[in-house]
């Protein structure tokens, strides 16, 4: 699997470009906007796309998902269900942000457990609460690469003071279903650069083993 990263909107959220290299086909995961770069950056590796994914259902992540789905005749895989009322309010959450949404329903909601398929490749879904309720991570295995949106960050976590977020909530899905996946795990954050679990463990003020209790295993 090859993984690039578009920074988009004011909010300079990451658009991850994931294809497989036997295929070349591809997905775009969470384009938030700039749609002429995201064409640009899928044209420029040779990519054609297979489908969209989505993290979870803020503007910056999704909020012109619906349009370019429509444009290209692409379907839409995530967030799990209960962003619904998130997606369901891009129009107006645009107009307070100053960008561009638009409300879609995705073709398949997705639920811990599930897979999600671009070309050859196969990634693990898995539901990751607490920025929003219905946030889930794409996992692939053999790369060791994880989306994580806005779980964690490069020494930092994601936001819980939005409608339904939950501090809790967010820590456990890290460290019970993040942390398991491997310390040698790259993951790509919804804003910045991207790191690893083993690193976040060492030196992350909010959720280091030092802070959480945990021993490290990995």
């Amino acid at each position: 699997m090859r993984a690039a990263m578009i920074p988009v909107t004011a909010f300079q959220q990451n658009c991850s470009l994931i294809w497989g290299t036997k295929t070349m086909l591809g997905a775009l995961v969470d384009p938030g906007g700039d749609l002429p770069r995201l064409k640009k950056a899928v044209e420029q590796h040779g990519v054609t796309l297979e489908k969209i994914l989505v993290t979870h259902g803020h503007i910056d992540h999704c909020g012109q998902a619906g349009i370019l789905a429509q444009e290209l005749g692409l379907p839409i895989e995530g967030p799990h269900e209960d962003d619904r009322f998130w997606i369901e309010k891009l129009e107006d959450d645009g107009r307070k942000w100053g960008l561009s949404g638009s409300p879609f329903e995705p073709d398949r909601w997705l639920v811990d457990g599930d897979t999600v398929t671009v070309g050859e490749l196969t990634l693990d879904v898995i539901h990751c609460p607490g920025h929003t309720p219905g946030h889930v991570v794409f996992h692939h295995p053999a790369s060791k690469l994880a989306l994580v949106g806005d779980v964690l960050f490069q020494g930092s976590i994601g936001r819980t003071d939005f409608p339904r977020g939950n501090h809790e909530d967010l820590i456990a899905s890290i460290t019970k279903k993040l942390w398991p996946l491997g310390g040698d795990t790259i993951f790509v954050p919804g804003h910045g650069q991207p790191s690893s679990f083993a690193h976040e463990r060492a030196t992350n003020p909010y959720v280091a083993d030092r802070v959480t209790g945990l021993a490290r295993a990995g």
